[in-house]
């Protein structure tokens, strides 16, 4: 896989964690893997802290590890960790579309599923009940962040649905957003700001980079495209050149701010040459695999570098 991406021009990688705690050697690990493939790890995503998400008995251990794991990517020299925040991520609203030559895109219906009953195990949560254990989780670990010298990027909710089986979305407005970098004034507490989940709010991406940008919390960037029908509720995920977001006038928006950290072409489309492929699989229905990542990833590149030129 490494050798794989870096043919594609690919100078930096993301990936998911360990389980936490993170250790400083597990860490390190991973980057030499990484390294020895021409490689430079640029962010890692933290998941396993349920009870702090929900409030629930527990979320004090929990902190603990995700504090820990964070002094751990300092140390190691990680210098990106990010998280999600979710009560529920509402997957259950996709659906593959047919696109250009029978390409697979990735659809999202909220009539689909807004009546869906909450899951036992995660139960329904109000909106400012997940505020208050952000607040509570932030102020526990984004001093560790600042000591460590770790940005925080929080992946706004996408789907982003006013309610996910239940519960509240924090991340699911431009409102919650700006809401959520002012919990705790730190660069460390910043977003991955994701162009598509802006255009599924009905915002305008140029802007809402310009926005958090400006106040140094970009922490990282998802670049990809899409179409909407109704904000928040019914959007189709496209090919980066085909949608609604000018892909080129957000990438010139963060060459004009200087911004150093990673940029990810994410979901790339179902491809033939993907989908004939033995043991194919995709995370989204209409969703690709290598092929379109390189796809993606070629198209970034050349936005970067018109982007670029003087």
């Amino acid at each position: 896989g490494v050798r794989r991406v870096k043919q594609l021009g690919v100078d930096h990688a993301l990936m998911g964690g360990p389980p936490i705690p993170w250790e400083e050697s597990q860490i390190r690990s991973i980057m030499e893997r990484l390294k020895s493939g021409g490689l430079t790890l640029g962010n890692m995503m933290i998941a396993g802290f349920p009870n702090a998400i929900y409030g629930r008995p527990g979320r004090d251990e929990e902190i603990e590890k995700v504090r820990r794991s964070i002094r751990a990517a300092g140390r190691a020299g990680l210098p990106v960790v990010e998280y999600n925040f979710y009560a529920h991520r509402l997957v259950e609203g996709y659906y593959a579309e047919s696109g250009r030559g029978g390409a697979g895109l990735t659809a999202f219906d909220y009539d689909r599923v807004k009546d869906l009953p909450p899951l036992s195990a995660e139960g329904a949560h109000s909106l400012e009940e997940i505020w208050s254990n952000i607040s509570y989780f932030l102020r526990a670990v984004v001093p560790v962040a600042d000591e460590s010298g770790v940005r925080l990027a929080l992946h706004p909710n996408d789907p982003p649905v006013p309610l996910s089986r239940g519960s509240g979305q924090i991340m699911a407005s431009l409102e919650g957003w700006k809401r959520l970098i002012e919990i705790v004034p730190s660069k460390s507490n910043g977003i991955t700001f994701d162009c598509g989940v802006t255009r599924e709010l009905g915002e305008d991406p140029v802007e809402v980079c310009r926005y958090f940008g400006t106040r140094d919390r970009i922490n990282h960037v998802h670049f990809r495209n899409v179409r909407v029908r109704a904000p928040r509720e019914k959007y189709t995920e496209v090919f980066l050149d085909e949608g609604e977001v000018d892909m080129f006038a957000v990438m010139k928006e963060l060459v004009r701010q200087k911004y150093p950290r990673l940029v990810y072409p994410e979901h790339p489309r179902g491809l033939d040459a993907d989908r004939e492929h033995p043991g194919f699989k995709s995370a989204y229905p209409g969703g690709g695999s290598y092929v379109g990542f390189a796809y993606n990833v070629g198209y970034t590149r050349a936005v970067l570098q018109a982007a670029l030129a003087p």
